[in-house]
């Protein structure tokens, strides 16, 4: 008897002490897990923030797309201004080879109307509106067809300065009394004298054969005009050392001709004389005049001791004012050189 009861105490005390010990383990969790309680509710609290503020990422085809398009336009814009660019200096360019500024101007008087376009006061409101439009729509390129005249006249006009004769009238009026007499114009190289070069004694310059009798003799005749396409300070010092009796009227350098096609040429019209009483003698009368009609060719000069080019020439000049009743009463070493 005394035994069970042991027992039944010895059982009833194991199972209060692991009962003791349960509530003890439960109360550590419980007090653990309750000594940091706003941490966790914050830590929660920030996930649930975070989780609703953060909208979804954007997939890479989407970031693209708006890219690709905007690459594309500016290249159509950036592709459109360069064509159109590039075809209104093609235009301009065509127009400043094809027409003269005068036909230019011609054709945009049309345009220019048109931009200065007022309709009537009987018209409709519509007609007037359309009216205002066109003529805004018109006003920038007439501004630019203007701006291009203005420019291509003053670019004419400077270059006028280098491709024209200085002057419409080269030579002053002939006097009252002379009004019969034919003007002789004569180029100077291979013509008249000729000029050469060597290492040992540098540039010199040799008059042709027969020279100063030619234009002693024909002074009498004609009007004598020397015309060459060199400069100023050339022909001058030239002429003096060549016709130191002055039979030589006038002297015309480069200034006085025409420049064309990348040449100087004798504009005869532009000697304030008949041009039916000029004569063009030289040795490249046909290639260095505009007037062909009014050309005398003669043998180029190249050093021949024995040319006779210049006298052989006298009788036909002289024949020739001759039948047309034409005479002057005008007014000498033999040295070949000149000028060295």
């Amino acid at each position: 008897m005394f035994s069970i009861v042991l027992r039944s105490r010895i059982i009833s005390n194991n199972c209060s002490s692991k009962i003791y010990n349960r509530r003890v383990l439960s109360s550590g969790v419980v007090s653990s897990s309750s000594s940091n309680p706003s941490k966790e509710t914050i830590a929660a609290s920030q996930s649930i923030l975070s989780d609703q503020s953060t909208p979804p990422s954007p997939s890479p085809e989407s970031e693209a797309a708006p890219h690709a398009s905007g690459r594309k336009s500016w290249s159509f814009l950036k592709y459109g201004l360069t064509a159109a660019v590039t075809g209104a200096v093609g235009y301009t360019g065509y127009l400043s080879y094809r027409c003269s500024y005068e036909e230019v101007d011609h054709k945009a008087k049309a345009l220019r109307a048109a931009a200065s376009y007022t309709p009537c006061e009987d018209a409709s409101a519509v007609d007037k509106y359309r009216g205002m439009l066109y003529s805004a729509a018109l006003t920038v390129p007439a501004k630019a067809l203007e701006s291009y005249l203005d420019l291509r006249r003053l670019v004419e006009e400077n270059v006028l300065e280098f491709t024209e004769p200085t002057s419409d009238k080269l030579l002053p009026d002939l006097h009252p009394q002379e009004q019969h007499v034919f003007t002789l114009v004569l180029d100077l190289n291979e013509t008249l004298l000729y000029t050469d070069w060597k290492r040992e004694r540098g540039w010199r310059t040799f008059k042709r054969p027969g020279v100063d009798a030619f234009l002693e003799h024909l002074a009498k005749f004609y009007e004598i005009v020397v015309y060459s396409d060199q400069m100023n300070m050339y022909v001058d010092p030239v002429c003096e050392r060549l016709d130191p009796n002055n039979y030589i009227r006038y002297r015309l350098s480069r200034g006085a001709t025409k420049y064309q096609n990348g040449k100087h040429y004798r504009d005869l019209s532009k000697l304030n004389r008949n041009p039916a009483k000029i004569l063009y003698v030289s040795a490249q009368a046909f290639d260095s005049s505009l007037q062909p009609e009014n050309c005398v060719p003669i043998k180029p000069f190249k050093l021949e001791t024995d040319d006779t080019a210049l006298l052989d020439l006298i009788p036909f000049l002289e024949c020739e004012c001759k039948n047309r009743g034409s005479k002057v009463v005008f007014g000498g070493d033999d040295d070949r050189v000149m000028y060295s």
